[in-house]
């Protein structure tokens, strides 16, 4: 009987230690907060390669939303804010400053990306932002069902003959990059009040038209490939998307009035109860010049590598539109961090504009 109740402790105690094992790794594992999407791997391989699993992610749908889940108490390692919310969040104090020793991509960021103030360092030189990707948000529309003289200007969403037809982002950075290009501004931190005014009257003609202000772009794409929305104001990854799966949908970056470029990027988090070592990690898969290639074709979007962008076939990006860097930059308007102030103001009355005042 002694060897068989041995035999039972035995694999009685094996089962306990594997069981605190796996809770010790699941409570090292990192935790990512981040955009529905980004979660996919082939964004880090070589953190899956290297540290045997994937992160674990939890998604949020737009940065208001996540600031305001942080400020609340949720934990997390890194987040994924874009370039309009990062001294927000730094001046929050909810950012960790990143080592750059640790870094391995760091100094190979574009550096039409670098020379943006207040994005990856702040004032004293601290570094808090590491870029990942940038893109636009840009006028795209059903082909078979919208001429393409009828947007030739970002006015056309405003235009009767588009009502309930149209969606735009449930998004204040993407709404009023849209309403400060069509007011004719392409630097959103110097809004005065009468052109603030004049921007928020044209989201208001907007919303006269808007039949769904999307989250993702899974709502966005389904709608359009239901043929329920006909016009909408969205990220590159909506028309690629969309076209390799054959539906007849286009991008507009050569409206009249120009188009809106964002830089997303990761930051750690303050609080963050993962390993350093796999935080990291995962900071310098997702930068790795690897991944351009596929960031540009299967997503639409540009990488902050220079090296690994230096290197995409010249093919692939002409046909995103990334083939002339100085005539794409001169017509757009980044969404670059602004005061305070000025975004609260923005939230309030998107806010009200949703709600029909």
């Amino acid at each position: 009987m002694k060897p068989k109740t041995a035999l039972r402790l035995s694999v009685l105690l094996s089962g306990l230690l594997a069981s605190v094992a796996l809770a010790a790794a699941a409570a090292d594992n990192i935790v990512v907060f981040d955009w529905a999407g980004y979660e996919d791997p082939a964004f880090h391989p070589t953190y899956t390669e290297k540290f045997g699993s994937e992160p674990d992610f939890s998604f949020f749908g737009d940065e208001e939303e996540a600031f305001q889940k942080l400020r609340s108490g949720f934990t997390a390692d890194l987040a994924h804010p874009c370039s309009q919310s990062v001294s927000k969040w730094r001046d929050a104090g909810l950012l960790e400053p990143l080592d750059t020793s640790k870094l391995a991509n760091w100094n190979d960021v574009l550096p039409g990306i670098k020379a943006m103030k207040g994005l990856m360092t702040a004032d004293d030189g601290t570094a808090y932002f590491l870029p990942f990707e940038w893109g636009n948000t840009v006028l795209t529309y059903r082909t078979d069902t919208v001429k393409p003289e009828d947007v030739t200007s970002l006015k056309a969403f405003a235009d009767p003959k588009f009502k309930d037809r149209v969606s735009i982002g449930d998004n204040v950075d993407d709404a009023y990059a849209l309403a400060s290009l069509a007011i004719g501004m392409k630097d959103w931190t110097t809004l005065t009040d009468e052109q603030f005014k004049q921007a928020s009257d044209f989201l208001r003609a907007v919303h006269q038209n808007v039949r769904l202000y999307w989250t993702d772009n899974t709502d966005l794409s389904q709608a359009m490939a239901g043929g329920e929305v006909d016009l909408a104001w969205a990220w590159n990854e909506t028309a690629t998307t969309l076209a390799a799966d054959g539906v007849a949908v286009a991008m507009n970056k050569n409206t009249t009035e120009g188009i809106s470029t964002w830089v997303c990027g990761y930051v750690r988090l303050k609080g963050g109860a993962g390993s350093e070592e796999q935080q990291y990690g995962f900071l310098n898969a997702i930068t790795d010049p690897a991944i351009s290639s596929y960031m540009v074709e299967s997503w639409g979007y540009g990488h902050s590598n220079a090296k690994g962008m230096a290197a995409v076939d010249p093919k692939i990006m002409a046909d995103k539109g990334f083939a002339d860097i100085d005539k794409f930059t001169a017509s757009t308007l980044f969404q670059s961090p602004m005061p305070t102030e000025l975004r609260q103001r923005m939230i309030a009355e998107f806010e009200k504009i949703k709600s029909g005042y």
